[in-house]
C-alpha cells in the first residue's frame, strides 16, 4: 500500500492560519490519533515554531520536539530548515549549523526539509552535508515563485545542484500558493524524468490553486503531497487531507487506508483548538486574488495582518500588498519565504508609510549587500548605491565571512549554556532567547542572571536606518 500524505497540521497548518500560536499542550492529546492515520510522515517542527515557542508561548521548542517524538511512535517526523538560517533570521556560522542538526538528529527526527529563500545553493552546502553526516533523510526544497526568471528550466537546473550535493528527495515548496495545475504537471514531470528521485509537492490554498495543482502533480508522477487535517486546512494553509485522500484514491486504490475513528477525534479536537486562538486567526473565507500579484505566502499573510493591526495600520493593507511585488522586483525577484518574506514585507510597509526607500531596515541593507545570498536576478545598481552608499556587495558564500560562535557563546552565557539546546536558543534567537533562558533558570534555581544584560553578542533587533 502506498503512503503519499505528509501532514502539516502541527507546523505549517497553524503557522499559516493562527500565526503559529498552537501550544504544545494542544498538540499532545492528538498525537495518539495522528499516529493511527497512516501518514507517510508528519511535519511537526521548524519554520516559525522554534521562534514563536520562545518569543510568545514561553515554551522550550526542544521539549516540544521531544514530546512529539515520544507520542508519534510509528510515524516518521520531519522539520523545515531554512538552510544556513536554520530556524532564525540571519545566517549562522557552520559550527552552529552542525550543532543544531546534530541535536535534531539526537531527538529522533527522521526527515529534514532544507530550503534557501533565494535558491542559492551555496547556502545549502553545509546544512545538507551535516544532515547526511548525522543520518537524516535530506529533502532538498525548491522555493517556488513566479517571475520572469523563474522558469521550469531554472528550477530543474537548481534541483540538479541539490542532487549533486546528495539529497534523497525533492520538494517543490510553493509557499504562496502560486503553483497552477499546468506548471505543477510540467515541473513534476521534468524533475521525475531528469532525476528519478521522490518528488513531494507543498502548496497553500491562498489562491485556490492548490487542490487542482496536487491532482495535476499526482498525474505527473509526484510521490508525496502535503495536506492538513480539515480544521487547519484551506485559506492560507494546505488542502484538506480528507478531500485530497478521496480524490487521489479514486485514481490509485493502492493508497493506504486511514483510521476513521482517529480522524473523527482529530477533527473534533482541532476544531476546538482553532477556536481557542480566534484572536490570531487569519479567518480567510475565500481565495484572495490580490495574492496573485503580491505573492504573499500563507505564514507571512497571517503575521502581516497581525503586525498591521498591532501598529494600527490595517487600513494600509491594500497598499502594502501592492508595494510588496514592487520591492520584490527591486530586490531581484527573491521568492517570498522566511527570511526574505520578512525583509520584503517590512520594507514594503516602510515604503508605504515613509516613502520608497526613505527608510530601510538593517536586514534590507544586509540583503542588498549579499549577506543573505545571491538574488535570482541582478538588482538595479542605482538602488544598490542608494542603500549601500560606497559599500560593495559581497561575492562569496555569506557564511564564509562568519566567525565560529559556539564556544564563544558557551563562555559568555555560562550556566545558561550548559545544555547545547539552551545555547542554540540563545544563539539563534539572540536577546529574545537569552531573556527566555534567564527567566527559566531564575525560576528553576533561584539565581539572578541580570549581569547577562550587558552581554549581547547576538541580536535579533531590526533597527530602521534613514537614508
Amino acid at each position: 500500500m502506498r503512503k503519499i500524505f505528509v501532514d502539516t497540521t502541527l507546523r505549517d497548518g497553524h503557522q499559516s492560519l493562527i500565526a503559529t500560536r498552537m501550544k504544545t499542550e494542544d498538540m499532545l492529546p492528538a498525537l495518539e490519533a495522528f499516529d493511527r492515520m497512516n501518514f507517510y510522515s508528519m511535519e511537526v517542527w521548524g519554520g516559525a515554531t522554534f521562534d514563536v515557542a520562545v518569543r510568545y508561548l514561553n515554551e522550550d521548542p526542544w521539549e516540544r520536539l521531544k514530546k512529539i517524538r515520544e507520542g508519534l511512535k510509528s510515524t516518521k517526523i520531519q522539520m523545515l530548515l531554512r538552510g544556513q538560517n536554520l530556524v532564525g533570521y540571519r545566517h549562522y556560522p557552520d559550527d552552529v549549523v552542525e550543532l543544531f542538526i546534530k541535536k535534531v538528529a539526537e531527538y529522533g527526527l527522521d526527515i529534514i526539509r532544507i530550503f534557501d529563500a533565494l535558491n542559492d545553493e551555496r547556502n545549502l552546502e553545509k546544512p545538507i552535508e551535516f544532515s547526511k553526516k548525522y543520518g537524516l533523510h535530506v529533502q532538498g526544497a525548491i522555493s517556488y515563485t513566479v517571475s520572469p526568471v523563474h522558469t521550469v528550466g531554472y528550477f530543474v537546473d537548481f534541483a540538479e545542484k541539490l542532487v549533486e550535493m546528495g539529497i534523497d528527495s525533492i520538494c517543490i515548496k510553493d509557499m504562496a500558493g502560486l503553483l497552477t495545475p499546468k506548471k505543477a504537471y510540467q515541473l513534476v514531470r521534468a524533475l521525475k524524468e531528469r532525476f528519478g528521485l521522490p518528488v513531494e509537492v507543498h502548496s497553500h490554498c491562498t489562491l485556490g490553486f492548490a487542490p487542482q495543482a496536487y491532482l495535476a502533480a499526482f498525474e505527473a508522477g509526484a510521490d508525496l503531497i502535503d495536506t492538513a487535517i480539515s480544521p487547519f486546512s484551506m485559506g492560507t494553509s494546505q488542502p484538506p487531507f480528507e478531500s485530497m485522500y478521496y480524490s487521489l484514491r479514486e485514481s490509485d486504490p493502492e493508497i493506504g487506508e486511514f483510521d476513521k475513528e482517529a480522524l473523527k477525534f482529530l477533527v473534533e479536537h482541532l476544531t476546538k483548538v482553532r477556536a481557542k486562538y480566534a484572536e490570531y486567526d487569519v479567518a480567510m473565507k475565500f481565495p484572495d486574488s490580490r495574492i496573485i500579484f503580491s505573492q504573499v505566502p500563507g505564514g507571512m499573510y497571517s503575521n502581516l495582518i497581525k503586525q498591521l493591526k498591532e501598529q494600527r495600520l490595517e487600513h494600509l493593507l491594500d497598499k502594502v500588498l501592492e508595494e510588496i511585488p514592487r520591492v520584490q522586483k527591486d530586490f531581484g525577484y527573491p521568492p517570498l519565504v522566511t527570511p526574505t518574506s520578512q525583509i520584503v514585507g517590512v520594507q514594503a510597509i516602510l515604503n508605504v508609510v515613509y516613502g520608497r526607500y526613505e527608510r530601510v531596515t538593517a536586514e534590507t541593507k544586509n540583503y542588498v549587500k549579499g549577506l543573505y545570498g545571491r538574488p535570482p536576478a541582478p538588482m538595479d545598481p542605482d538602488l544598490v548605491k542608494k542603500i549601500l552608499g560606497d559599500e560593495k556587495p559581497i561575492d562569496c558564500r555569506p557564511a564564509d565571512l562568519l566567525e565560529p560562535e559556539v564556544e564563544k557563546a558557551r563562555r559568555e552565557l555560562g550556566v545558561l549554556a550548559e545544555r547545547d539546546e539552551d545555547l542554540l536558543i540563545a544563539v539563534i534567537l539572540g536577546e529574545v532567547g537569552k531573556r527566555f533562558l534567564r527567566k527559566k533558570y531564575e525560576e528553576k534555581i533561584g539565581v539572578d542572571f541580570s549581569y547577562l544584560e550587558s552581554i549581547a553578542p547576538f541580536t535579533d533587533d531590526m533597527p530602521v536606518y534613514p537614508i
